[in-house]
């Protein structure tokens, strides 16, 4: 996923909303590092050795060539401020529309978990609610972990959705789905939403 540049942080995981953020991240070693970093994207929650991201495969891409072992010396690149990484940048999937995952250890039809995948720009989903057409209501899904939402007794029929984001300078605002999931839903299956969110 994400071409295995994927890294875990702390403090940007901001409780789950920041899973799916990208970062232009670099490294303060220049003997070492080269001058471009290496563009990841948040996954998971992690705590390092004073440190805000840790890096898988990417950890070696920050590397001049053939300094990689190096590089991989330090254990840790080291706490980087703000000023050091950069800003979080804007994701792309150019071409991709947004994708939900629906995860293995859903039951349909009790127990409903998705993954929202190519999640484009520098935007947060804040929130994810499913239409209970018998109701005539909206109701909220809960951030389990990260970018994965579930709801225990999920509306049965194909269903609508609509997701919280919050834009570039923190505004919020609601972008309605229709059918996203089939009237029977699969575990382990993604469904493409036919949307990119701009």
């Amino acid at each position: 996923m994400y071409g295995g540049d994927v890294s875990a942080v702390s403090r940007l995981y901001r409780n789950g909303s920041g899973c799916g953020a990208c970062y232009q991240v670099t490294c303060r070693y220049p003997q070492l590092c080269n001058d471009k970093g290496v563009r990841v994207v948040v996954t998971d929650y992690g705590e390092g050795d004073n440190t805000d991201f840790i890096l898988s495969r990417g950890f070696v891409k920050l590397a001049h060539p053939n300094m990689a072992a190096h590089l991989k010396a330090y254990g840790t690149i080291g706490r980087l401020s703000t000023e050091e990484y950069g800003c979080r940048i804007s994701c792309q999937y150019p071409g991709n529309n947004l994708i939900f995952r629906v995860t293995e250890n859903s039951r349909y039809p009790d127990h409903l978990a998705l993954v929202i995948l190519n999640q484009p720009g520098k935007k947060d989903i804040t929130a994810v609610e499913l239409w209970q057409e018998d109701h005539k209501e909206w109701r909220g899904m809960r951030r389990s972990y990260g970018a994965v939402w579930d709801m225990v007794n999920p509306p049965k029929g194909p269903m609508n959705m609509r997701l919280q984001v919050s834009g570039d300078d923190g505004a919020q605002k609601w972008v309605q789905l229709t059918s996203v999931f089939p009237k029977v839903w699969k575990a382990g299956v993604s469904y493409d939403s036919a949307i990119q969110l701009t």
